[in-house]
């Protein structure tokens, strides 16, 4: 479906054309039209569907619509993420059609990890917030914003919010909120703590849930996935004892051709002993994990979207808060500790209509809990045995 028939205005189309987005993702033609007629939305829809645009272009259309000048130090869009990469990530999409829009708009990323004192200066001046709940109330008791103005708030990956712990924070937030305001919940599942959180915080909402499985399911095995035509993530997995995964995991590196490729971990210490390793053996690599500076995380992650980087090793920090198009490989060095994770993981991969490759390298200890994700997912993945490879050299 078009963005016209949605009702999107035509500077925005014409950013999007920019971008080479013509047609709406399914999230996104159930989600922009009631947003637009300032309906509360609940919105149900696996990690790369496209709910990021789902509610930033009409919020931004609602905001150009805006008569009322800002006040200092009062924002009217209120976005809340559970981590600082997903906060980047956000920011940046509202940064991308902010220019489609007059210059009056400006948007600010707000989050932990980096000094206050710059936020606190700047947040004045933002129309657009994109937030994770712990920094927004340090700088709402340090009376650096004032959030008596907002008229729409954002939940996004609500679920995530929750499972780390961030309910109270949320409460405490909305307390501070006018009772007159737009309320947009976004999730890729709609478990019973979100079920309650969006029965006490969404007015008569329009749900909009895309139940077509997520295009992450795809390999020579049978799966009980319908569409399977639209899967576009192929999943492989090794048995393999612990001390050949490193061996292993350096021969999938050299002896295919994928520019880029994302390592999972689960821990910062077997992080940066797989990047060690991995440098050892003359491959380009790095590591984003928890320990390393926001500063030096964001350059990292710039040469690694830009291609300058080739492996990029990481923990479950990763997850939901990186989007790059095209990423052709991820590898699951460790499993993690549950199966939505392990979807979400693999869903970096095979992305904006590109297909993708998932690698999981399973040691004995794990092959009962790699069932268990698979019986999950309704999947059943092709294994191999690395003692087929010969590993000598690597």
């Amino acid at each position: 479906m078009s963005f016209t028939s949605l009702g999107v205005s035509h500077s925005l189309i014409k950013a999007l054309n920019a971008q080479g987005i013509s047609a709406a993702t399914p999230i996104q033609e159930g989600a922009i039209p009631p947003v637009l007629a300032h309906k509360d939305v609940l919105g149900i829809a696996e990690t790369g569907s496209g709910k990021t645009i789902s509610y930033v272009l009409p919020t931004l259309q609602k905001l150009e619509a805006r008569v009322e000048p800002k006040r200092h130090r009062e924002p009217t869009i209120l976005t809340l993420v559970p981590t600082r990469e997903l906060a980047q990530q956000v920011h940046s999409v509202f940064e991308e059609f902010l220019p489609a829009l007059t210059d009056r708009y400006h948007s600010m990323a707000v989050h932990g990890g980096v000094s206050i004192n710059p936020q606190m200066q700047a947040v004045g001046k933002a129309d657009i917030l994109v937030c994770t709940p712990g920094r927004l109330l340090d700088l709402v008791n340090k009376n650096a914003v004032n959030l008596t103005s907002i008229t729409t708030l954002i939940l996004d990956e609500a679920d995530k919010m929750l499972s780390l712990g961030f309910k109270e924070e949320i409460d405490s937030i909305i307390a501070r909120l006018p009772k007159k305001r737009q309320n947009l919940l976004f999730s890729a599942t709609l478990s019973e703590d979100l079920s309650s959180i969006h029965k006490m915080l969404l007015d008569q909402p329009t749900i909009v849930k895309i139940t077509t499985p997520q295009p992450t399911l795809n390999a020579d095995t049978p799966c009980e996935s319908e569409n399977r035509s639209k899967d576009l993530i192929h999943q492989l997995g090794y048995f393999t004892p612990d001390e050949k995964k490193g061996p292993l995991l350096r021969y999938l590196i050299k002896s295919n051709e994928y520019k880029q490729i994302l390592v999972f971990a689960s821990s910062t210490r077997m992080v940066d002993n797989i990047t060690r390793k991995l440098w050892k053996n003359k491959i380009d690599a790095d590591a984003i994990h928890s320990k390393i500076s926001q500063t030096g995380r964001r350059e990292i992650l710039l040469d690694f979207k830009s291609g300058k980087l080739k492996v990029l090793v990481t923990t479950d920090l990763l997850a939901r808060g990186i989007d790059i198009d095209h990423l052709p490989c991820v590898i699951n060095y460790e499993l993690p500790r549950s199966p939505k994770d392990y979807i979400h993981r693999i869903g970096r991969t095979g992305r904006a209509g590109a297909s993708g490759n998932a690698i999981s390298l399973i040691s004995p200890e794990e092959i009962h809990h790699f069932r268990v994700i698979q019986k999950k997912m309704g999947h059943r993945v092709k294994m191999l045995h690395s003692a087929d490879i010969n590993l000598h050299g690597y």
